[in-house]
């Protein structure tokens, strides 16, 4: 009994909420033929207007289909097949007197230090380097060397260390010991 009372109120109300919503359309429909009504008493300024918005939807549409015709003329960009996933570039062999012992992973500008990590072998305060890269290539000694912002006098494999240098060092760059 309270569940058929539950669902005569349920559709009472849809029912209602329709009506107002049909009676609203009605009413916009009633609005805008008043206001088509309106604009029709003085016809020669209208036959003017008709002729400049005919004119301007004219221009407007050719832009769009023009802006159509290049975005779906456009043809994806061709790719080109590179090196296999997993292979390391060429390394230049040392010269005879230098061992790679690290490779540069940071350099920071403003400070003049180059982040090293080292490979293999040990470098000591006093050791001179040679920094060779793509487009980097100078000579220095070492001067001042930090791990874990403590000053050091010697690092051995397996240390990330900073290194006051006196050129740009660049990522990938190699760090040989000159002995």
């Amino acid at each position: 009994m309270v569940k058929k009372k539950a669902k005569k109120k349920a559709t009472a109300k849809t029912q209602k909420a329709s009506a107002n919503i049909s009676a609203g359309k009605k009413a916009l429909k009633k609005r805008s033929t008043k206001k088509k009504t309106a604009k029709k008493k003085t016809p020669a300024k209208t036959a003017k207007k008709k002729t400049v918005i005919r004119s301007v939807k004219r221009k407007t549409a050719g832009k769009a289909k023009a802006a159509t015709k290049k975005t779906l003329s456009k043809k994806p960009l061709p790719v080109k097949p590179g090196p296999p996933a997993g292979t390391v570039p060429p390394v230049e062999e040392p010269a005879s007197n230098e061992e790679a012992i690290g490779v540069v992973t940071h350099y920071y500008s403003h400070l003049g230090v180059a982040v090293a990590q080292l490979n293999a072998g040990s470098l000591k305060i006093g050791d001179k380097i040679h920094v060779k890269g793509h487009t980097t290539d100078f000579t220095q000694t070492v001067d001042s060397m930090e791990y874990e912002h403590q000053h050091i006098d010697q690092a051995g494999a397996g240390q990330n260390i900073g290194l006051k240098v006196i050129d740009h060092a660049r990522e990938h760059d190699i760090v040989y010991r000159v002995k």
